[in-house]
């Protein structure tokens, strides 16, 4: 099993940019893939971006696409997540979450196994 720990959030205003990390803990090598997700207050998990272990793959939820970037860096076993021109509507708690086999598609949540806590963005206009 899997420990992650996200971090890097925040308050920002409008415009403004933010790196979220996600450090994982435990047998990297049983990961296909490794996503980013948000909840909003009053609304259910939403897909942001993945990316395939090996780096070949990388999906966008369409509200991103074009601001942020997902990454990571092997040798520190951590997964990043840049956002840029923030806007209020990315409000949310934010988690990173690893599936370690193939079932449903990368951006259904219920295909990952391990979530980190969490960590707060918040984006005021």
């Amino acid at each position: 099993q899997l420990h992650l720990v996200e971090s890097g959030g925040g308050w920002r205003q409008t415009g403004d940019s933010l790196r979220l990390s996600c450090l994982i803990s435990g047998s990297t090598h049983d990961i296909w893939d490794m996503g980013w997700f948000r909840q909003a207050p009053g609304k259910e998990r939403e897909f942001v971006a993945a990316l395939s272990w090996s780096g070949r793959d990388r999906v966008y939820a369409d509200s991103v696409k074009g601001r942020f970037t997902i990454s990571k860096d092997s040798a520190s076993s951590t997964v990043y997540l840049e956002m840029n021109n923030l806007k209020p509507e990315d409000t949310a708690l934010y988690y990173c979450a690893a599936r370690t086999e193939i079932t449903l598609t990368i951006r259904d949540s219920q295909s990952y196994d391990d979530w980190g806590e969490g960590t707060q963005v918040t984006v005021s206009s």
